[in-house]
């Protein structure tokens, strides 16, 4: 992003990971964690008045997976499942969260769920059960869960999701040029 803060770029109206929390929330998730650097970073802010847990990530310029594996670690101890989503992918709405929670409810127990495309291509986001935690929570660099989804011997469920909700990721000042120009309506 060039210095900007792909999770600052305005999406309805808000910064991008207020409107992610806001779904989240209204999809009815029992708890919705966020991991953020610090607790003094301005996504922080953006989140303020939100009915959120801010989990602080120190080491968060190491990698996704250090994300992951810090929001695992302050999951509640009765926690059955976790769902992970990447807040930089704006096309994931409630009934997308729903849609996913739905789907786990009716999965096998050591079943992991995956977002994916009509064309069922794999994306986000994705659901672990609790016997992946440990795994989850040994996670490091910027591969994410890649690795647990990756040998896990246990199914591994993908949950078709609208158009390209589960694909849409935006990284760069063009993505978030393009995908703004194609939610324009034409003049």
């Amino acid at each position: 992003m060039r210095g900007a803060d792909k999770l600052m770029e305005e999406v309805e109206g808000a910064p991008l990971v207020a409107t992610m929390a806001r779904r989240a929330l209204a999809s009815e998730a029992p708890k919705v964690l966020v991991a953020l650097p610090d607790l003094d970073h301005p996504r922080a802010g953006a989140l303020a008045g939100l009915a959120v847990d801010l989990v602080p990530v120190p080491d968060a310029a190491l990698g996704m997976g250090v994300s992951i594996a810090t929001g695992v670690a302050a999951l509640p101890a009765q926690t059955t499942a976790v769902m992970i989503l990447p807040g930089d992918m704006p096309e994931l709405t409630r009934e997308d969260f729903r849609t996913m929670a739905d789907a786990w409810h009716k999965a096998p127990d050591n079943a992991i769920l995956r977002g994916a495309s009509t064309e069922g291509r794999p994306g986000h986001p994705v659901i672990f059960p609790r016997a992946c935690f440990a795994t989850l929570s040994q996670l490091g660099g910027d591969q994410g869960a890649r690795k647990v989804v990756g040998t896990h011997d246990g199914p591994i469920q993908p949950v078709p999701l609208p158009n390209a909700h589960a694909l849409t990721d935006l990284d760069t000042p063009e993505a978030w040029a393009a995908w703004r120009a194609a939610r324009s309506p034409s003049s």
